[in-house]
């Protein structure tokens, strides 16, 4: 091992373990507090001596650790990514503390509530601690500390995208020595300096010289003829112990971004990643519409006779509207509504407007309070549409848009929702412009490919706020 490669690989180990002794003492300090401080009703039996408590907190703690210890050392690592490790980490050791004080002691009364209290408070003072963790050690990383040493060969375009990255998400986590290739790289930045010919790297190497010394080595092939050089390359990695990771010339060559999607244990390359449609997020979606859904329709029985009668007072005609819309893979369903216009010939080709004829004053009230929507509950439990997700579009707009915007069609890859991230970051309403739609449209697609279930959570709430302050798109 190079002496780079160990220094950054004990430096990593010192974190871990000083970060893991950290959380141990927080678990300690955490169950002291709720066992000695009479913030909750501590049941008889309970173990909350010195000795004892130690144990059962350094336990949960480790077992914790165990499953999803820090990984801020990491250098790839994003903030949603430590988010969620810290709450996997206080759900795991709150299960352990549960099941230690009730194999130690045998306590069964309240032991919930401290379970739940331990949960709440460890994730919330992890969350702070582990905040200061990161920037602790982006401090040290700026003076040159656990950096790692990263060589770039070729000049693809592919490889400014990796730099690119590097420097914007990671900036402190690599020094970026710079680039080997025969050519200087077009458009290239100015922190991206040219280290020399690509052909003479590889002839040095080749004559089992060293003419670097790195931690990651980023490789873009040149054509298919640059194959053994690079096994050449990837065995100069190994003998010298660097990472190297081979940069697919496919995703700078074509006018779209590819991504990785591993198969079979094969690497292919995808236009889209729909997030929104693995296995388990399609479990965790279904089972919260379906929870939620059921609990609205519940809650609208009583109000259909009084909004029955109010529509047939002001507007004859059923109390449903009934539509066509465009639901997932762009197949057609039947979407529900409140009956908030007139019976009109144009209710299948027109958009509702700011001073629109068709709508009578009730229903005019239920279009800017969101009453109309309630009905599509029905859809969701029905399996045509999701709390939140693209909205559907009436067929005709479906025809006409997917001509005029290329990626129209891809916000089907996923159920339409009665409320969505476009429709609330302003994207809502009447689209008098093309640009709208496409704006509209973009926004669906990063909801379909970057899809959680905090996401989803986040655009309910802000739906709900929207219930109570005046959207001029809404009408």
């Amino acid at each position: 091992m190079n002496n780079r490669n160990e220094k950054l690989t004990n430096g990593s180990k010192i974190v871990f373990i000083a970060v893991s002794l950290l959380d141990i003492l927080i678990a300690n300090g955490v169950y002291a507090f709720l066992v000695n401080s009479g913030v909750i009703v501590v049941p008889e039996g309970l173990p909350g001596d010195y000795d004892s408590g130690v144990i059962c907190a350094t336990i949960a703690a480790i077992i914790g650790i165990a499953f999803y210890g820090n990984r801020i050392y990491y250098h790839r690592i994003s903030i949603w990514h430590v988010i969620v490790r810290a709450f996997r980490l206080s759900f795991i050791q709150a299960l352990a503390i549960l099941a230690l004080v009730r194999l130690t002691s045998g306590v069964s009364q309240s032991v919930l509530r401290l379970t739940a209290f331990y949960f709440v408070t460890y994730f919330a003072l992890i969350l702070v601690v582990r905040f200061f963790e990161r920037i602790t050690l982006n401090r040290l990383r700026r003076l040159g500390h656990n950096k790692r040493t990263v060589v770039f060969v070729g000049s693809d375009p592919a490889i400014l995208t990796v730099y690119n990255d590097m420097r914007n998400s990671a900036a402190t986590a690599y020094n970026i020595l710079g680039y080997y290739s025969n050519g200087h790289m077009e458009n290239c930045p100015e922190g991206l300096h040219r280290l020399g010919s690509r052909d003479t790297l590889m002839n040095r190497i080749k004559n089992h010289e060293h003419p670097f010394d790195a931690d990651v080595v980023y490789y873009s092939l040149v054509s298919s003829m640059d194959y053994p050089d690079a096994s050449c390359m990837i065995d100069y990695c190994d003998r010298n112990v660097m990472e190297f990771f081979l940069v697919p010339r496919i995703l700078s060559t074509l006018s779209v971004r590819l991504r990785p999607v591993q198969m079979s244990g094969l690497i292919f390359f995808t236009n889209h990643s729909n997030h929104i449609n693995r296995l388990d997020n399609r479990i965790v979606k279904r089972s919260f519409d379906i929870l939620v859904s059921a609990i609205a329709c519940l809650a609208m029985l009583p109000m259909i006779p009084f909004i029955w009668l109010i529509i047939k007072i002001q507007s004859p005609g059923p109390l449903f509207f009934c539509q066509k819309r465009t639901g997932l893979n762009g197949k057609t369903f039947m979407m529900y509504k409140f009956r908030s216009m007139h019976v009109n010939k144009d209710s299948d080709r027109k958009q509702a407007t700011k001073d629109d004829p068709r709508k009578f004053p009730f229903g005019e009230f239920m279009r800017r309070s969101n009453i109309d929507e309630l009905p599509q509950f029905l859809n969701v439990l029905k399996g045509d549409m999701s709390i939140v997700g693209p909205r559907p579009h009436m067929l005709y707009h479906t025809e006409m848009y997917s001509n005029i915007i290329g990626k129209y069609m891809v916000r089907h890859f996923s159920k339409p929702g009665i409320t969505g991230l476009a429709q609330v970051s302003g994207f809502r309403g009447e689209t008098k412009e093309v640009w709208q739609m496409e704006e509209r449209v973009k926004k669906d697609i990063w909801y379909n490919e970057n899809w959680s279930f905090a996401l989803d959570i986040e655009i309910v709430f802000r739906t709900f706020l929207q219930l109570f302050t005046h959207d001029e798109h809404a009408y």
